[in-house]
């Protein structure tokens, strides 16, 4: 891909991101997801300030690693098994798809194991759409109870997943309702559970996120172009 069109891709997401958010709430961070595309494309994102990819699948992330672990922080962003935690364990800053207390087990363990404290973001379906995982919004409070007594996790906030839709009165509907759970959970200050971070929105819908109050977009095809 050409670096200068990357480039305006870039800056074109970032002004958006400034202009969506209507000085209400910060730009959120860009997280550039890097998924099925080589180390070689996603390398020139550093030299434009991008610190901060996502990957779906753990194997993308082993094989891309030696190329990217000194340059980016590394977001885990799609379903995670449980027997994949001890691959990334150490490898990643954030998993943003936490969304079963047996997979939060198996992160404490690991993370216990290897004498570190690892990041999470509980997952919520904001539409109930099971094949995307996630936790109903009526289930996170007592979720977070749960896994903010895991000494090897650090719980810090929300991470949700739209429904492919082109309405957007429907869209801003449930974008609205994450931001008011964040916002509730945050109030509450439940102990061991550190409300900092919202992670919605995707290349079709970032600016509509960014509207409500995200503090993280995921955006793909927004920057490389859509898939073949």
């Amino acid at each position: 891909m050409d670096a200068e069109l990357l480039r305006a891709r870039v800056e074109a997401v970032r002004a958006n991101l400034a202009a969506a958010s209507q000085g209400r709430y910060p730009a959120p961070k860009m997280i550039a997801v890097t998924k099925t595309h080589p180390a070689e494309m996603i390398l020139p994102l550093r030299g434009m300030g991008v610190e901060d990819i996502g990957e779906n699948r753990v194997q993308e992330i082993e094989e891309k690693l030696p190329a990217l672990k000194e340059n980016f922080r590394i977001h885990l962003i799609g379903r995670l098994q449980s027997n994949k935690v001890k691959y990334i364990i150490e490898n990643v800053c954030l998993i943003q798809s936490l969304d079963r207390l047996s997979l939060a087990a198996e992160i404490d363990r690991q993370a216990q194991k290897h004498l570190c404290v690892m990041p999470v973001l509980v997952q919520v379906s904001p539409a109930g759409e099971p094949q995307k995982g996630g936790l109903p919004p009526e289930d996170v409070r007592a979720f977070l109870r749960e896994a903010a007594r895991m000494p090897g996790l650090r719980v810090r906030g929300l991470m949700a997943v739209m429904p492919l839709s082109q309405d957007e009165a429907y869209l801003s509907g449930l974008f609205a309702d994450m931001r008011t759970l964040f916002e509730r959970l945050r109030e509450e200050a439940i102990d061991g559970v550190e409300m900092e971070e919202l992670s919605m929105g995707m290349s079709g819908d970032y600016m509509l996120a960014a509207r409500h109050g995200a503090t993280m977009v995921r955006v793909g095809s927004a920057l490389f172009g859509p898939r073949g």
